[in-house]
């Protein structure tokens, strides 16, 4: 059985990259938001909370 997870990548530019990957031994889908040399490791409920406040960030 292959436990290797399924990464997707979201965006990137120079600086940023957002990725996902389905952790299939956790049954977890978890954002990874890299900032230079800084990542965010954030599970689906914290990731759509990000989001919003991004969002409302940017009104």
């Amino acid at each position: 059985m292959n436990k290797e997870p399924k990464i997707q990548t979201l965006g990137e530019s120079e600086n940023y990259t957002v990725w996902v990957s389905n952790e299939a031994d956790l049954n977890e889908v978890i954002y990874h938001v890299e900032i230079n040399n800084v990542t965010f490791h954030l599970f689906e409920d914290e990731w759509k909370e990000f989001v919003d406040v991004m969002m409302q960030a940017m009104r």
